[in-house]
């Protein structure tokens, strides 16, 4: 079941003005052999299960269901906001349908926003606002509400909830425990065991075929696999899992919104996207490790093709790299120093939030929206 907005929520297309994502789908061109499509779809992750599988289920079928699911859990930062459009724009290019799980109900069971329904359904509303206003291609995209949907097919879900629970130990289902941020321990809450099997069962109660999410789902996505072995079912989801983009802290893995200084928002304004990246864990000549140049491969180049630094004639003058490697080895080698990188990233970034900004700030029903996120109080 799409969402369903009310009327007050729904704002025009052509009001909501965004930069063009160099990977958005040319709907007058939808000539793409399959083996262009596959390859299309590879670049939106850093793993795939299985490529061959890719190939056939593209070869069978022209509008593959690709799935994904968030939580409603607070402000969007860019890993959510702006690689999930591009991932979602390369996917519709490519010409599968995509279905993106307002996972409230997983959101209650997680204990975000501290269980509380209306506050999950704003932060939901809010996460679509983002998605439209970044440039998320819609034509082929699905906005689905858990609740909403299980509700109203409560006779197909809770028959297969119960029997992937009957096929899987508790131990299994600790394994999984990652795909909510969590540890495995023996305290957790008994919702946290269901959820995976819950979640399991949303890749065929939406009928996926290839489930695309961040590599911290990797294992949930396995029990998917796993579970089509055990009912003998032939053809299993293909999962295409994305790189998580690391905080901007030295050491973090992944960008956190209840770290605020380790993450960029979707809305934050120019003075903040500046503050935060001037801050950011950034060594000289050291490549692995660094949140900047990351941030770099995956959004900025995906978004503009290239890497545009301004510098003084003092220290080299502008460059422009068109390509990540070119940018590794020049920063490796000294010729490419934070104090150049930095600002260029975050002009970058600014430059891609500013129609973010400008729906939130302009649109009454998003400024709410946001005003009502801010408000909350986020929970893990």
């Amino acid at each position: 079941m799409a969402t369903k907005l009310a009327p007050e929520q729904v704002i025009p297309s052509d009001e909501i003005k965004s930069m063009s994502i160099s990977d958005a789908p040319d709907h007058e061109d939808q000539q793409m052999t399959v083996a262009e499509r596959c390859e299309l779809i590879l670049t939106v992750g850093e793993q795939c299960i299985e490529v061959d599988e890719l190939q056939n289920l593209l070869e069978r079928k022209p509008e593959p269901i690709a799935y994904d699911g968030f939580e409603p859990s607070g402000r969007m930062h860019i890993a959510q906001g702006v690689m999930k459009a591009i991932n979602v724009n390369k996917l519709t290019k490519a010409g599968c349908r995509v279905k993106i799980l307002i996972a409230d109900w997983f959101a209650k069971m997680n204990n975000k926003m501290g269980g509380d329904m209306q506050k999950i359904e704003t932060v939901g509303h809010y996460f679509i606002e983002v998605w439209k206003s970044i440039g998320m291609d819609l034509e082929k995209v699905e906005f689905v509400w858990s609740s909403k949907e299980i509700n109203s097919r409560a006779h197909e879900y809770l028959p297969l909830v119960m029997d992937i629970a009957g096929r899987n130990s508790i131990e299994r289902m600790k394994r999984c425990t990652q795909i909510m941020g969590r540890e495995a321990g023996d305290n957790m809450p008994l919702a946290q065991a269901m959820y995976p099997c819950m979640q399991c069962a949303d890749v065929f109660f939406l009928k996926a075929d290839i489930c695309q999410m961040g590599t911290d789902q990797r294992k949930v996505n396995m029990l998917a696999r796993e579970y089509c072995n055990q009912i003998e079912k032939k053809d299993k989801p293909v999962i295409l899992s994305h790189r998580m983009l690391p905080g901007l802290k030295e050491g973090q893995n992944k960008m956190s919104k209840s770290d605020e200084s380790s993450a960029i928002f979707m809305e934050d304004d120019e003075a903040q996207v500046n503050l935060k990246i001037k801050k950011a864990h950034c060594v000289p000549g050291e490549v692995k490790g660094n949140p900047c140049l990351e941030y770099v491969q995956h959004l900025i180049f995906p978004w503009f093709n290239e890497f545009v630094v301004e510098r003084s004639e003092k220290n080299g003058g502008d460059i422009t790299f068109t390509n990540f490697e070119e940018l590794s080895k020049a920063y490796a080698s000294g010729q490419l120093h934070p104090c150049d990188l930095k600002p260029a990233l975050a002009k970058s970034l600014n430059k891609m939030l500013e129609p973010v900004r400008s729906h939130f700030k302009n649109d009454p029903t998003a400024k709410q929206l946001l005003r009502s996120v801010k408000s909350f109080r986020v929970t893990r």
